[in-house]
């Protein structure tokens, strides 16, 4: 009785077998590394916004201290954004007939204040309090990327849970002096620097400049430091002066509540 199915039916028929088995954890590693995308997380993705503001120009090329802007971020759970005559203390003699500005003055003279676009929003199930986190010394950086050289504000982290609790189990890798939190654009004012380069050819990112520790210097291309040795001693002194219970920081309490 001749054959009904080829001999190759039995290698498709162990392919289909393996398929059917192997699907579900294939669309979940899909799903998962989807959810973690760019599309989705919207980091490095530039919002507009009704004035198009340049970090860049203000803080690495003018020395703007962020909390002329940000004034709320040392004292309150949000950094807060800009009130308007905070603009207008510099542009109603800088730039004040330039049409990029004409939301500022509408606003200005309307009353009415200007609706910026929150980039940086954590789910509402989620408890971030930034005074916390700026008086025990974390620079801004590491949460928002190389801010100082946007010329438009983006994302610079996703803000999963995991990279949270790393920081929260491993604070001595964070923490710095008291007031300290703003160091790198201080010297970045004093020095000139903070340019982030972009070599096109290696993709790689470089600092312009010089008069910063290694660690300002990787905080300053948005990436997270880290630390070792003596710099890592250092950060657990400042963990037990700062009297941060680290047992306690993972707990689901300390976040969600």
């Amino acid at each position: 009785m001749p054959n009904i199915f080829a001999p190759s039916s039995n290698v498709i028929g162990k392919m289909a077998i393996i398929g059917v088995a192997t699907s579900p954890l294939v669309a979940m590693i899909t799903i998962s590394q989807f959810t973690r995308s760019g599309y989705v997380t919207k980091v490095g993705t530039a919002f507009e916004q009704p004035v198009p503001f340049s970090h860049e120009h203000h803080v690495t090329e003018l020395g703007l201290d962020c909390r002329y802007c940000h004034t709320s971020v040392e004292k309150s759970a949000k950094a807060g954004y800009p009130a308007t005559h905070t603009c207008m203390s510099c542009h109603s003699q800088v730039w004040s007939n330039s049409p990029l500005l004409e939301p500022v003055r509408e606003s200005y003279e309307k009353n009415i204040p200007l609706k910026w676009t929150t980039l940086n929003k954590v789910p509402e199930f989620v408890y971030f309090n930034h005074s916390i986190h700026i008086n025990r010394g974390v620079n801004c950086n590491n949460c928002h990327g190389p801010v100082q050289a946007m010329q438009m504000a983006y994302k610079g982290r996703p803000f999963q849970m995991a990279w949270c609790l790393d920081c929260h189990r491993h604070p001595e890798k964070y923490v710095g002096k008291p007031g300290s939190a703003f160091d790198l654009y201080e010297k970045i004012r004093k020095t000139k620097t903070g340019t982030v380069l972009h070599d096109e050819k290696t993709g790689k990112k470089e600092w312009a400049g010089s008069g910063l520790t290694e660690e300002e210097q990787t905080l300053m291309l948005g990436e997270q430091y880290a630390r070792k040795g003596e710099e890592l001693e250092e950060g657990k002194k400042l963990v037990k002066e700062y009297n941060i219970k680290v047992e306690q920081l993972s707990d689901c309490a300390v976040c969600h509540h």
